[in-house]
């Protein structure tokens, strides 16, 4: 087998397969329905990745794995995350691996002017921000190597984002698209291209591992900023944007599990949100896709 494991299909996994496939590098990949990227170098295998044992067996020989899965929704996050965290943690320990998650903001949690660096604290309230700060911790813990590479909301092609949410049907039906969240705010988007070639140096790198990095992203913008470049590229007419009033989510989440868990997220959305990947660009000399750059590759 390839030196690579790549756990999960999704916008990120795949983009992190083909781009070391494209690089001439033997790359399996592990989802429970083998899906994944066609390439002549890119070994797509079926299996339960939150079973240590398998896990350990189909990463024989690999010198990075890269763990890139992440459940659909919010509501599996506490019954899928903790498992595929313990078996890749596992599996690397085991094959004398380095060990490359895909990271997130949410472990910081709301912060003052909504600013955030490589060294800002884990101070989440919320409960899928702590099981981040957890999964983390659980990680350095280990006798392993490892890194975690931690973007933005994500954009690009695959990405399931505002996007593919919000701005898409949208655009298809020629109607408006209901927002919720601050439509004037500005946020920090990631290139989920970026994140990939970011986990890729940075899991080579001896200097980069035992501490998290943030992507290179473009500055912020806003969503109706984003929104209009989505349009542009996309070569439709505008399209109206309705702010969904903060507390209709609030309300509907005393009932609806998935509206509680992007209410506990909304801080995200109602006030500025930078991430700041200035020490990881000097560092590592990363850098950012440009922002219509990722748009047009996400509308193509």
């Amino acid at each position: 087998m390839g030196k690579h494991v790549v756990i999960g299909a999704g916008s990120i996994g795949t983009n992190v397969a083909r781009l070391l496939a494209e690089r001439g590098q033997r790359v399996r990949i592990v989802t429970r329905s083998g899906s994944g990227p066609k390439h002549r170098l890119i070994d797509r295998v079926a299996a339960d990745a939150s079973d240590p044992s398998r896990l350990t067996e189909l990463s024989r020989g690999a010198e990075v794995i890269y763990h890139c899965a992440n459940p659909p929704s919010y509501t599996m996050w506490e019954r899928l995350l903790p498992p595929l965290q313990t078996a890749a943690i596992a599996a690397a320990e085991a094959n004398d691996a380095v060990l490359a998650l895909t990271g997130s903001l949410y472990a910081y949690g709301p912060q003052p002017g909504g600013r955030m660096n490589e060294h800002t604290p884990m101070a989440a309230v919320g409960h899928k921000g702590r099981l981040r700060r957890r999964m983390w911790e659980q990680a350095l813990a280990a006798d392993i190597r490892t890194v975690e590479v931690r973007g933005s909301d994500f954009i690009g092609k695959g990405a399931n984002g505002v996007y593919s949410l919000l701005i898409e049907p949208a655009l298809k039906k020629g109607s408006a698209a209901w927002i919720p969240g601050h439509l004037d705010m500005p946020h920090t988007f990631t290139f989920n291209g970026d994140m990939a070639q970011a986990l890729i140096t940075l899991a080579s790198e001896e200097r980069a591992w035992g501490r998290p990095w943030h992507v290179p992203s473009p500055p912020a913008v806003t969503i109706r900023e984003l929104a209009r470049r989505y349009v542009v590229a996309a070569e439709r007419p505008p399209i109206k944007l309705i702010q969904i009033p903060r507390f209709v989510m609030r309300t509907a989440g005393l009932i609806v599990p998935i509206a509680r868990e992007m209410a506990e997220m909304d801080y995200q959305w109602y006030a500025p949100f930078h991430m700041d990947a200035t020490e990881t660009a000097d560092t590592f000399r990363l850098t950012a896709t440009d922002l219509d750059t990722a748009v047009r590759n996400e509308v193509s």
